[in-house]
């Protein structure tokens, strides 16, 4: 069974500040979610599942707390989606928040023969449910979208087989929201570059060895 590994931490992300381009608050920010998901799945990289988020208090901050609602035969547009999420407000912290919300599913990504498989958490997409600033992010954890594996050997036919695909969702996203990907922040596996992953340095046919940090 072929299995990827995820880094523990983005090997790239994108970012929307959507201040003037949606309403914020968090009814916008679950339509902008599916209409986000809508692009991702049909360029079979997310399938919506699951929404996770946790709990914050102004002058408090974070409260320790996290909710997680499962999407069962739902969809990120039914009208009711607000409320209930609105429902798992901690009963001991009525003046609670909603932090980020995190849009998890699996997706499929396809090994060097060409065969398909699905991954829980492939992409991950995050939308803010702040009522002042909208925003939404995607970000990816594995090495099937950079030229090289976690362990620096080239991979040409997989990243054939899946950077493209990641790349057009990109650029479907940005004409969707009329608002560029701004590159996240770089971490140690890797960081964004337009719309894919900046190329390593190849050093005698190998790119660097991230499995300390991946595997260890």
């Amino acid at each position: 069974m072929t299995m990827l590994v995820p880094a523990p931490k983005e090997s790239s992300s994108w970012f929307w500040n959507l201040d003037g381009v949606v309403e914020p608050g968090l009814e916008s920010a679950l339509r902008t979610a599916g209409r986000m998901s809508t692009i991702l799945q049909k360029h079979a990289l997310l399938g919506p599942d699951t929404l996770e988020w946790s709990w914050f208090q102004v002058g408090k901050g974070g409260l320790g707390i996290h909710s997680r609602l499962n999407l069962v035969r739902r969809s990120l547009d039914d009208p009711a989606l607000p409320g209930d999420l609105r429902a798992c407000r901690p009963s001991g912290h009525p003046q609670a928040e909603m932090g980020e919300i995190l849009v998890l599913g699996s997706g499929m990504w396809f090994d060097a023969t060409g065969s398909g498989h699905n991954e829980h958490r492939l992409v991950e997409l995050m939308v803010s449910p702040d009522e002042i600033v909208p925003s939404a992010e995607l970000s990816v954890h594995h090495d099937v979208w950079g030229l090289c594996d976690f362990r620096g050997e080239p991979h040409p036919a997989i990243h054939a087989a899946n950077a493209p695909r990641l790349s057009s969702a990109l650029q479907e996203l940005v004409q969707l929201l009329g608002a560029e990907a701004e590159p996240g922040e770089p971490t140690y596996y890797g960081r964004a570059d337009g719309y894919g992953l900046e190329a390593p340095d190849i050093i005698d046919g190998r790119g660097p060895d991230l499995t300390d940090a991946v595997f260890g």
